[in-house]
C-alpha cells in the first residue's frame, strides 16, 4: 500500500467521470472543425458517432444523450457548411445519427439499471458471507491470528473453505476444513459444519468427541439432503487444534485434511506427526486419533486448505507451500498472510481453480515450561481421562 500524502486524497467518482467527459467532447470538437475545412468530397461526420458510444462507459444515459444531441448538432453544423441542411446526404447522416444515438442512449440506461441490481446483489452476498464466515480476532488467548482466504469463483469472499476459532477456559480451539465441491455451492455444508463447531467447541469435551460430533452433523445433513445420486459424495476434511494457554503441548486430530506446517525462528520448517481418520461424513463410527505435538512460544503454526498446496502453475507443478514459507518464517502472521497471498497468486497465474483458506497462529513468548514431544493417543485413552503423557513419565 502506497502512503498517502496529506492533502492530496483520490479523487472521487464525480471529478473522475467529469474528466472523462472532455474526451467526448474534444472528440466532436476536433470531427467538426476538421469536416469544415475540409473539401466537400471528404465526409467526417459519419465519425462523431463515436462520441455517445464512448460515454457510457464512465456516464449513465441523461449524459450520454447530452453528448449524443451535442454529436447531432456538431452534424447540423457540418451540413450548413457543406451545402446545407436540405441536402438528402445530410439529412441521411443526420437521421442515423440521431437513431444510433438514441440507441446508444438505451444501452447505457439498460446497463445503469444491471449495475444497481448487480451493487445489491452484491450487498447481500457479501453480509451473507461475512455472517457465514466470522472474521478471526487478532488475538486470542497466547495468539497472534492472521488468515487468508482466496475464493475460486468471481464475486464470492467464500466458498468450500472455512475455518473458525473459538476460546473455551484457557484453551484455544481452531477449526479448519474443506467441504466437497468449491465456491458459492458449497456455503450451505461450509454453514452447517462451522454451526455445528461452534456450538460444540464451547462445551468442553475432548477433542476427538468434538470430531465426532461434527462427523455425525455431516452424516445427517447428507442422509437428510443428498440424493441416490449424491451418495457418498457429501463429506468434509477437517483439522481440529486445541492450544492451552500455559502448556506448550498442543492437541490435534485429523479427518482426512492435510497436515499443519510449524514455523520455527531461524527458517524452520516442520511437519508435525498426524494420523488421519476419513473425511467428516464417510464413517460416523470412525475413531478418531489424537496426535500432540509442541508448540512452543515463538513458533506460528500454519493451518492450510488442499486449495493450496494443490494449485498448480502453467507447467502443472504444485504450490511448494514448505519451501516458500520457509523464507518466512521469522515474520508477523500478518506478513507472512501477504508473503503467502502474493507469492500463490503470481504461481497460479492470478486465478485459482479452487479455494483456498490458511490460518497463521503465532504463539507469543510465555513463561517457558517442560517441553513434550508428538506422539500419538488413541481415542479411547483420551476418554477413559489417561490423556498424553510427557517423555519423562
Amino acid at each position: 500500500m502506497r502512503p498517502r500524502l496529506k492533502g492530496a486524497g483520490p479523487r472521487s467518482p464525480w471529478q473522475s467521470s467529469h474528466a472523462l467527459l472532455l474526451l467526448p467532447i474534444a472528440l466532436i470538437v476536433v470531427i467538426t472543425v476538421v469536416d469544415i475545412r475540409s473539401p466537400e468530397s471528404i465526409h467526417l461526420g459519419p465519425a462523431l458517432v463515436i462520441a455517445p458510444a464512448l460515454t457510457p462507459s464512465f456516464a449513465g444515459p441523461r449524459t450520454t444523450g447530452l453528448v449524443g444531441a451535442l454529436a447531432v448538432a456538431a452534424q447540423a453544423i457540418i451540413g450548413v457548411y457543406h451545402g446545407g441542411l436540405t441536402t438528402s446526404n445530410h439529412v441521411v447522416q443526420i437521421v442515423t445519427l440521431a437513431v444510433l444515438s438514441v440507441m446508444v442512449v438505451v444501452y447505457s440506461a439498460v446497463r445503469e439499471r444491471r449495475q444497481a441490481q448487480l451493487a445489491q446483489v452484491r450487498t447481500v452476498a457479501e453480509a451473507a458471507q461475512t455472517v457465514l464466515m466470522w472474521p478471526l480476532p487478532e488475538h486470542i488467548g497466547p495468539l497472534r491470528i492472521a488468515s487468508l482466504y482466496l475464493a475460486a469463483e468471481d464475486e464470492a469472499q467464500i466458498g468450500g473453505d472455512l475455518y473458525a476459532a473459538t476460546r473455551s477456559a484457557d484453551t484455544v480451539r481452531v477449526l479448519i476444513g474443506d467441504v466437497r465441491g468449491k465456491g458459492l455451492p458449497a456455503i450451505g455444508e461450509a454453514a452447517l459444519l462451522l454451526g455445528a463447531f461452534r456450538e460444540s467447541a464451547h462445551r468442553n469435551i475432548p477433542l476427538v468427541d468434538l470430531a465426532t460430533t461434527l462427523d455425525q452433523s455431516i452424516s445427517r445433513y447428507a442422509a437428510e439432503l443428498e440424493t441416490p445420486e449424491e451418495a457418498g459424495e457429501r463429506f468434509a476434511t477437517a483439522l481440529l487444534v486445541e492450544i492451552p494457554d500455559r502448556d506448550q503441548i498442543t492437541l490435534m486430530t485429523s479427518c482426512g485434511h492435510p497436515p499443519p506446517l510449524l514455523l520455527s525462528p531461524g527458517h524452520a520448517v516442520s511437519v508435525p506427526s498426524l494420523h488421519p481418520s476419513p473425511p467428516l461424513g464417510v464413517h460416523s463410527a470412525t475413531d478418531h486419533t489424537l496426535d500432540v505435538f509442541s508448540f512452543e512460544p515463538g513458533d506460528t503454526l500454519l493451518l492450510y486448505t488442499d486449495g493450496v498446496v494443490e494449485a498448480r502453475d502453467a507447467r502443472g507443478r504444485f504450490y511448494p507451500l514448505a519451501e516458500r514459507v520457509a523464507r518466512w518464517t521469522d515474520d508477523s502472521p500478518e506478513a507472512l498472510m501477504h508473503h503467502v497471498r502474493r507469492d500463490l497468486l503470481a504461481h497460479v497465474g492470478g486465478r485459482l481453480d479452487d479455494d483456498a483458506a490458511l490460518i497463521a497462529l503465532h504463539r507469543t513468548p510465555v513463561d517457558r515450561r517442560r517441553h513434550h514431544h508428538g506422539r500419538t493417543v488413541g481415542a479411547e485413552s483420551l476418554r477413559h481421562g489417561s490423556g498424553p503423557r510427557s517423555p519423562t513419565g
